[in-house]
């Protein structure tokens, strides 16, 4: 037993070294750039799963066992750290992390939430919408963590004093019960008081039956609540390029392996294919949980011909009064605004697809020169650069903006200064991005990709709608227990070699791979957010896995009509591209 807990205690140690050991024998035995390929791989995709190493440092072995193995130039793997994938990335996070500095998210989210009001079924409908909605734009994690503390605050209202309510009940009971015994004679008085002690006993006995049933409605309703955060971030994120790892994975990749894609997917048709796919899961998603924590009892979920009781009236003020604090927007709130707003127009209107956009004919006549990444690193430019107050010739003018006169000492403050978005910004995710095009384009480089593309060829007789099916199961349960962003760089290279092999279009096994990454809902473990949500001490393990897996389900059928019906017009993906015979190599 002592040794077994030893071990236990080493586990990481053991795996950190004993993988490149046991590993040795492809490069040492087999000895071709396949086989030394395949054990970076294999050895980053341990190291990943288990994270025994920080998921950003293994992204950076390419770098070091590349050269080494004489697979790539080291000048040539340094390349692949910084692609045009990495710069949307960094400018739409800054933008995000502004946004975030500014409290707007929490300004727009206790907005929405005094409009849906406070019955459990609009409430959970109102965090939902919320959450998703942030999610698109900023942080799944740091969504999940500014809406779970006002759930809490709203669930302490709306379950103050239910518990005392039925030993009040009781107590009057009895009172009543006394009051009418002292009118009655002596001996009948001493016939009453028997009875009395019996009602009272039943009483007692159904005060205690409600109370529980009471306490488990409530533990239900807390449990729903909280659950519907992480669900709804993790669902939300899907919906745009820049809402999670996954999703720049996949452009990254696309644009590595298919050069001459032609943009296919850029901010504007991602949104297009997967917004209406968020849209109906989160509406499932919202049933199903409503269904297992809460039922289906209109009158009490919906407030269907009740009166409003004190506790939801509460409930609401402290929404309200949390809005309140906030206090009206200032200068810098509103300036950030504008600048969220013009980077989502920039990003729609860039190349719409269906029409010209503003770039097409101005900047991307001859070449692509000017991409989503170029949008995104202007707009964070302006962050920098845009002050936050307003200037001296508008100071004394207004005072609208809840502001004192303009300092006569030291420089404006702008929007963003460095310091907060260097302690914001998740910049592990860039290098495990540039760790994922590396690996890319080590397999390209060394024939690795071809070689499992072979392997892969008889698949060709299974229908290409099946075959989707079968890669969401895998990729929803590979993702339970890896990072979601390294699930999709392990998986989209060989995904795409695979659809050369067999013949079908890339994007028809690349996107539910993409959207799968994004569904980890079994396990605290499996994301941030969560953990976030499991650290307040509502859930159970198998409170996630059981609607975990039921959302997981959800999921894999939502992705399966998305790509077999808006998706298959969106994209083409009834025919096989030319783009997608020529590989980056």
């Amino acid at each position: 037993m002592a040794f077994l807990t030893f071990l236990y205690s080493v586990k990481n140690e053991l795996i950190l070294f004993l993988t490149p050991l046991l590993l040795l024998p492809l490069p040492l035995v087999i000895g071709t750039q396949v086989a030394e390929c395949g054990y970076v791989i294999i050895l980053m995709a341990v190291y990943w799963c288990t994270e025994v190493l920080p998921l950003a440092v293994t992204a950076l072995l390419p770098a070091l066992l590349f050269p080494l193995f004489g697979i790539m130039e080291s000048k040539d793997v340094c390349m692949q750290y910084l692609k045009d994938t990495n710069m949307m990335f960094v400018g739409g996070l800054m933008v995000a992390v502004a946004v975030e500095h500014w409290n707007l998210h929490k300004r727009m989210a206790l907005r929405v939430l005094l409009i849906v009001g406070v019955r459990p079924a609009l409430l959970m409908m109102g965090f939902m919408g919320v959450t998703a909605f942030i999610s698109m734009w900023i942080c799944n994690t740091a969504t999940t963590a500014m809406m779970v503390p006002i759930v809490q605050a709203v669930l302490e209202q709306l379950n103050t004093s239910e518990a005392e309510m039925p030993q009040i009940f009781s107590s009057d009971e009895q009172v009543q019960t006394s009051e009418t015994d002292n009118k009655a004679d002596s001996q009948t008085e001493k016939q009453n008081e028997g009875q009395g002690l019996e009602v009272v006993t039943s009483l007692d006995a159904t005060a205690e039956v409600v109370r529980h049933k009471e306490a488990a409605e409530r533990r239900r309703m807390c449990k729903g609540m909280t659950l519907c955060i992480c669900y709804a971030a993790s669902i939300g994120g899907t919906a745009t390029l820049t809402g999670s790892g996954p999703n720049l994975v996949l452009i990254g990749q696309m644009n590595q392996l298919f050069p001459e894609n032609g943009d296919i997917i850029n901010f504007a048709s991602w949104f297009g294919f997967a917004f209406p796919n968020m849209i109906i899961m989160l509406t499932l998603a919202w049933l199903w949980l409503q269904f297992v924590f809460m039922g289906f009892n209109f009158k009490k979920t919906w407030g269907c011909g009740a009166v409003k009781t004190e506790k939801e009236i509460a409930a609401y003020n402290v929404i309200r009064e949390q809005h309140r604090l906030l206090g009206p927007m200032s200068f810098g709130e509103i300036s950030v605004l504008c600048l969220f707003i013009l980077l989502v127009l920039l990003w729609f209107t860039r190349d719409p697809g269906f029409v010209s956009g503003w770039a097409t004919d101005i900047f991307n006549s001859q070449a692509e020169y000017v991409s989503d990444a170029t949008v995104a690193v202007f707009v964070a430019v302006l962050l920098f650069v845009l002050p936050s107050k307003p200037p001296r010739l508008c100071s004394f003018r207004t005072h609208s903006f809840d502001m004192a006169p303009h300092q006569t000492a030291g420089p404006t403050p702008r929007l963003l200064t460095w310091k907060v978005a260097k302690n914001k910004f998740p910049w592990g995710i860039v290098l495990l991005l540039g760790g994922g095009f590396a690996l890319a384009k080590g397999s390209e480089v060394s024939g690795l990709s071809k070689w499992m593309g072979d392997q892969m060829a008889p698949l060709q007789s299974i229908p290409p709608w099946a075959i989707a099916i079968v890669i969401c199961l895998l990729i929803a349960t590979f993702t339970e227990c890896t990072s979601n962003a390294a699930t999709a760089t392990l998986f989209l290279p060989i995904l795409a070699s695979m659809s050369q092999s067999i013949g079908i279009n890339p994007l028809y096994v690349m996107v539910p791979c993409t959207l799968s990454a994004s569904f980890a809902f079994m396990l605290p473990v499996a994301t941030p957010q969560n953990a976030i949500v499991f650290s307040y001490g509502y859930l159970k393990v198998s409170d996630m896995v059981k609607a975990g897996l039921v959302m997981n389900i959800i999921g894999i059928l939502c992705i399966t009509l998305a790509i077999n019906s808006w998706g298959k017009a969106m994209f083409h993906l009834d025919s096989v591209p030319a783009w997608a015979n020529a590989t980056g190599v």
